[in-house]
């Protein structure tokens, strides 16, 4: 036969319950009162931060990733306030999905677009785009990926103002410290997508400029050995190291180029440690100094050709 629970004793059973609850929730207080969570948050993300609304939405692997949504009206004027820095960002991304890296082409998506994005988010942003007196190093195409990317600008830094004031630009710490300061890689990475990540920073002075104090650039190229003569390629490729006019080994943009005399200071193609199916995967590197809109791939263009035998490793430039 089953228990009979009167109604007192299933009341009183309840009261106890609630008690018990109570006190627990007593002691969640406690330790919540203890807790350094929204000290860090007003840290990375402004004095304001208790106004935004926060959600969590799931991973893929059911973990929680916490995003904040902006309330209307938003704007990151209010962050003028607050002690700047300018720095390097040393970024790295993987360009399939992307149509290219600057958001101008008004294509999107654009990495720069998802940059900035995740800098608006973690309010790093100090005022818009062209208060940040930003710069990148270059701007790849549609599906390169980049190990290497270079962009500066003003981010909101933790640590105090040095004093420094000259008028339209503000106040900002110029010394290079490091102790003490927002840990922009983790916070930055936090909101950007799976491919793309910034891989460090480091304080630089105010005349930095990420394209112009470049001294050199880096491209590679791989490919699939298959049939194609890699003596011919290397022959023809020699030719193009030195300055030359590269005027038919590019995209031709008259109204932004002025010269089109360029210096390629290294050539190499050299195998990789990966094959597939007996072929071998190679590569193709290029150094120089600046390149023009599209030449590393009318470059590649004419020595497939050479490796395929269309053309003569003896080109003309």
């Amino acid at each position: 036969m089953g228990t009979q629970v009167s109604d007192g004793d299933y009341v009183a059973s309840l009261q106890a319950r609630v008690k018990e609850l109570e006190a627990e929730n007593a002691n969640l207080l406690s330790r919540l009162a203890h807790c350094h969570c929204s000290q860090d948050d007003q840290i990375l993300y402004g004095p304001d931060y208790k106004d935004a609304k926060v959600t969590e939405p799931k991973k893929s692997n059911g973990e929680s990733q916490r995003k904040i949504r902006n309330k209307p009206g938003y704007s990151t004027a209010f962050l003028s306030h607050h002690s700047k820095r300018y720095v390097a960002l040393k970024v790295m991304y993987f360009g399939k999905r992307f149509y290219g890296f600057s958001a101008e082409a008004q294509m999107e998506p654009s990495v720069e677009s998802e940059i900035f994005k995740a800098l608006k988010t973690t309010r790093l942003l100090v005022g818009d785009k062209k208060d940040s007196q930003y710069s990148r190093c270059g701007r790849t195409d549609k599906g390169v990926s980049s190990v290497g990317q270079v962009i500066a600008l003003f981010l909101r830094s933790k640590l105090k103002i040095s004093g420094v004031n000259n008028g339209s630009s503000g106040e900002y710490v110029f010394e290079e410290k490091h102790e003490g300061e927002l840990d922009y890689v983790r916070v930055i990475n936090r909101e950007l997508p799976n491919d793309i990540r910034v891989l460090g920073w480091c304080p630089v002075p105010v005349d930095f400029h990420a394209r112009f104090s470049c001294l050199s650039r880096e491209y590679k190229y791989f490919f699939w050995k298959e049939n194609l003569n890699i003596l011919a390629m290397k022959t023809a490729g020699t030719k193009l190291l030195g300055e030359h006019d590269f005027r038919n080994f590019c995209k031709m943009d008259a109204a932004n180029v002025h010269t089109y005399m360029r210096c390629i200071s290294m050539f190499d193609i050299s195998p990789t440690d990966v094959s597939y199916d007996g072929n071998q995967l190679w590569v193709i590197k290029f150094r120089g100094r600046a390149f023009l809109w599209h030449q590393v791939r009318c470059m590649v263009a004419v020595l497939f050709l050479v490796g395929q035998g269309l053309e003569s490793p003896d080109v003309r430039i």
